[in-house]
């Protein structure tokens, strides 16, 4: 369902500074799937929050990629979501754009929707209308990644991609654009394996490239078997270079098998490298390599630091989990990305919820070491909570918590506004809308004027 609502039913009241459009993206099929469900593989649904003087409008679109307008035009699903051998012949007809599903982000003046397997897709940000792929003027190869880290000193934006030599290769990517979204850089590598990474890490002086035990498996996508599949011996395999330097420099480093879909942050600290990050035992929503699926108590994401030591010959890496609650979809004020900072944000589950259906939005203070958290009344579930400042000046922490909540009872979701400063006070505000809006993935915001 594609709908405008001008004026949205605001419970609460709005802070008046805020003057932004909020952007939010996640998979919406709009037939029922070819083979299995999962959620990885619904189309791109782009859904706006426009809020100035203590209102929002609202809009969502369907990104119109090939696949899209393809399958609209036959009305059914043509695509299987990770076996490309499982395809209905007519796909061939079309460009291979993916699904533009994953994520959304404000760079160079242009609005980007994103999924890790494809170029990125250019979106109007007043309208949603679809424009297209976007190659930076050509220059641009391979897939990139939905999680593309902004420098908030220069405005440049530093990404990746994987098995950019073909399906299921280890051949890797890393490129950056400067403010203006023009590309600077592009440079190739090879991981140890052919491996599911979601996303990367940066800080002010480092990249990090973490390579998991996701393994993707051309031989087992033509056999049948799980094109990507958890294969815990072959360990997990940490990439790090400078930025200024190349990947010819790139440092390995070991660890036990991991996962991490999202990392919060990362800083540089004089030969140390801190990373917090939402780690699971192993990789959920996939099956290990012989179909069994994964094991439950394992596939549950906790808080975890991470740290490298650059003076030390070991290659290993110092783990430590921080808190014994699982969440994921973990942010920060981006004002401090790639730096020391204080407060991180992440979806929970609090009091045995489990899963992926968070019920608390919660807050990390490092400075303390405290947590707290709002939790939501029973049956509802929140999406990944973005934090916006409360002016461009600041301090850090200092400014609004935006969530999109499913309201359980009412079949229906909100946008949730709470104050980051005391997020277990509960809402300040919240938009509520007349639909329920698919748990769907991540989103960004740009200032309106």
């Amino acid at each position: 369902m594609e709908c405008d609502i001008d004026d949205v039913i605001i419970r609460g009241e709005l802070p008046a500074d805020l003057d932004i459009t909020y952007f939010r993206n996640g998979p919406d099929p709009q037939f029922p799937p070819r083979g299995g469900h999962h959620w990885f593989a619904g189309d791109g649904m782009l859904h706006m929050f426009h809020v100035q003087n203590g209102r929002v409008r609202y809009r969502n679109r369907w990104v119109r990629t090939a696949k899209w307008a393809l399958e609209r035009r036959e009305g059914r699903s043509l695509y299987s979501p990770f076996n490309p051998m499982q395809n209905d012949p007519i796909t061939q007809e079309a460009p291979d754009e993916g699904l533009a599903n994953t994520n959304v982000v404000w760079h160079g003046g242009k609005l980007l929707a994103l999924e890790e397997g494809h170029a990125p897709f250019e979106i109007d940000p007043g309208t949603l209308e679809s424009k297209g792929t976007w190659r930076y003027d050509g220059q641009f190869e391979g897939p990139m990644t939905a999680h593309p880290k902004i420098d908030p000193k220069t405005g440049e934006m530093l990404f990746f991609g994987y098995m950019v030599s073909g399906p299921f290769s280890a051949g890797m990517s890393y490129q950056t654009a400067d403010a203006n979204g023009a590309l600077t850089r592009s440079e190739r590598f090879d991981a140890p394996f052919a491996s599911m990474v979601h996303d990367f890490i940066t800080t002010d002086e480092h990249v990090i490239f973490p390579i998991f035990p996701a393994t993707g498996s051309m031989e087992r996508a033509m056999k049948g078997e799980p094109p990507l599949a958890w294969e815990p011996e072959k360990g997990t395999h940490i990439g790090v270079m400078r930025r200024d330097g190349s990947v010819a420099d790139m440092r390995w480093f070991e660890t036990d098998p991991c996962y991490v879909f999202h990392p919060m942050n990362a800083y540089t600290e004089g030969n140390r490298i801190v990373a917090h990050v939402m780690q699971f035992e192993e990789v959920p929503l996939f099956p290990h390599a012989d179909g069994s699926p994964p094991d439950p108590e394992k596939a549950q994401a906790r808080l975890c630091e991470w740290v490298f030591d650059l003076a030390d010959n070991s290659n290993g890496v110092q783990r430590r989990y921080l808190d014994d609650i699982s969440g994921e979809f973990p942010r920060l004020d981006e004002r401090f990305t790639g730096n020391n900072y204080r407060h991180g944000y992440y979806g929970a589950s609090i009091g045995g919820a489990g899963g992926l259906g968070f019920n608390a939005v919660a807050h990390q203070d490092f400075g303390t070491g405290r947590r707290s958290q709002h939790v939501l009344p029973e049956g509802d579930i929140t999406g990944e909570p973005v934090f916006v400042p409360r002016s461009a000046d600041a301090e850090e922490g200092d400014g609004y918590l935006l969530s999109v909540v499913y309201r359980a009872r009412e079949n229906r979701s909100d946008l949730m506004f709470l104050d980051a400063n005391d997020v277990a006070a509960g809402p300040i505000a919240c938009a509520e809308l007349p639909h329920r809006v698919p748990y769907g993935f991540h989103g960004n915001w740009k200032y309106n004027s």
